[in-house]
């Protein structure tokens, strides 16, 4: 009878590890994480922080809701900002990927860096993929392959170099960036809207994005007091699908034609696990990275002063010396 018990208690294991879960794909947005729930978090330790906001600037010019993929379900969207074309000369463009844990947050978080960065001479895209509340991995990393598909296709209606792409993340975004800069034009990751063009970026910028979801360093994956973000995301645990976890890493798939990249990081370590790693495989092919970390800062630093406008200078100076 115990054997018989043993026995049953053994094959409901295999059928749960092996099936995914699925109660976390409500169909609604989780409005948790925002500007200004990460500001009221923050200003607890940080009294004297200023959340950035929005601003017109009438060097940038701006198109708001512009679908970038029409799906079944659903259009996908993004908003535009870009300088006015002085000569004939594209600059280059930059897709901004916001964050929330692969399942809150929302690409209005970073209009006002996109506003700041176009008023520098770049064309910026904010947009917004499918949340874990809609689709699992790999859907938003085919959404914002997408988004660089359609960036590259329209490049000249806003004088954009198509050659000269970006991908900018903060948080799950930071990842997401990472992992389209890592998987470049890699067949299994293409999107049914890449309107026959390269979803390559040339160079990416992570802002304290985990470059691996298995490192020693990772944070991710504690699901003892609830479910963790990523284990929202991916639909399974970390030990029942520990190949999903470890494919999903950019570090994965780090190699000879990873892009330059820029790594901005805030002082809590866990949240750019694997970075190291990484930069010594780029190291070894002779790659391009640089790091920036600001001291006694918190995780949504770039959202704030005083780390936003060194945040800018950070970037602007990193693309300048890759796209020169």
């Amino acid at each position: 009878m115990k054997a018989a018990i043993s026995a049953l208690c053994l094959l409901f294991s295999v059928t749960y590890a092996g099936t995914q879960m699925t109660h976390g794909l409500t169909g609604k947005k989780d409005t948790s994480y925002s500007n200004q729930s990460a500001f009221k978090s923050a200003v607890k330790k940080y009294p004297y922080i200023k959340l950035v906001r929005e601003q017109t600037l009438p060097e940038v010019k701006e198109k708001r809701d512009i679908i970038y993929c029409s799906r079944e379900d659903r259009n996908l969207y993004l908003d535009a900002f870009y300088p006015e074309a002085k000569g004939n000369k594209p600059v280059p463009a930059i897709l901004i990927i916001h964050g929330g844990g692969w399942r809150s947050g929302s690409r209005a978080q970073h209009i006002p860096l996109a506003q700041r960065l176009a008023a520098r001479g770049y064309v910026c895209f904010t947009a917004e993929y499918r949340l874990s509340t809609e689709a699992l991995y790999p859907a938003a990393v085919k959404d914002l392959k997408a988004a660089v598909c359609w960036i590259r296709s329209h490049a000249p209606e806003y004088n954009a170099d198509a050659l000269k792409i970006a991908a900018l993340g903060f948080s799950a975004g930071g990842e997401l960036g990472a992992f389209i800069g890592t998987t470049n034009n890699k067949r299994q990751f293409e999107s049914l809207c890449s309107l026959g063009e390269s979803d390559a970026v040339q160079a990416v910028i992570d802002i304290d994005g985990t470059l691996s979801f298995v490192h020693p360093e990772s944070g991710e994956g504690d699901d003892t007091r609830s479910t963790s973000a990523a284990t929202y995301w991916f639909g399974y645990s970390k030990k029942d699908k520990p190949d999903l976890w470890k494919e999903a890493s950019p570090l994965t798939h780090a190699g000879k034609d990873t892009p330059p990249f820029l790594f901005i990081n805030s002082s809590v370590d866990r949240m750019h696990a694997g970075r190291d790693d990484f930069r010594s495989i780029l190291d070894q092919h002779g790659i391009y990275s640089e790091v920036h970390t600001f001291p006694d800062s918190p995780h949504s630093f770039c959202l704030f002063e005083p780390w936003f406008d060194p945040t800018v200078d950070y970037i602007s100076a990193f693309l300048e010396k890759v796209f020169k």
